[in-house]
């Protein structure tokens, strides 16, 4: 598995720890990070990046996932596939040097790995709609 896809399981396993425990992320990350390699898996930069992204841009994110998702509010959403879709709209939308079809399929082969049997084509069926939507989106 490529570093910068690791990254991203990482950062996913980050979001998805925080959410269903309750905690801001930001202050998981730090703590997994201080706890070092016996603490727990380590936390890459790229990881770190892509949470810090997420959480920045988390109201916007979640706005755009909430209103493009067809039958679907983000509270219906299997938690995983929520945070994948959450990855992948930040870096489809605000991550510098991050080609749209890797966002793309790097958030479905998380959800392939990670989720339900319906996930990917759900994860690549919102995410394509956004990437549609890019150049008139106001972020």
């Amino acid at each position: 598995m490529a570093a910068r896809s690791k990254a991203r399981k990482r950062a996913l396993d980050l979001l998805f720890e925080a959410e269903v425990r309750g905690e801001p992320v930001i202050a998981l990350m730090e703590e997994r990070t201080a706890l070092g390699p016996d603490g727990g898996p380590p936390v890459p930069e790229y990881a770190a990046e892509l949470v810090r992204g997420v959480q920045a841009h988390r109201e916007r994110i979640d706005e755009l996932l909430a209103s493009h998702s067809v039958g679907w509010t983000l509270d219906r959403m299997p938690a995983v596939d929520r945070n994948v879709l959450r990855i992948g709209a930040y870096e489809l939308l605000w991550a510098d040097g991050v080609p749209d079809g890797v966002a793309i399929s790097e958030a479905v082969e998380l959800a392939r790995d990670l989720s339900t049997d319906a996930s990917p084509s759900f994860v690549n069926g919102l995410l394509a709609r956004l990437l549609g939507l890019k150049p008139e989106l106001t972020l």
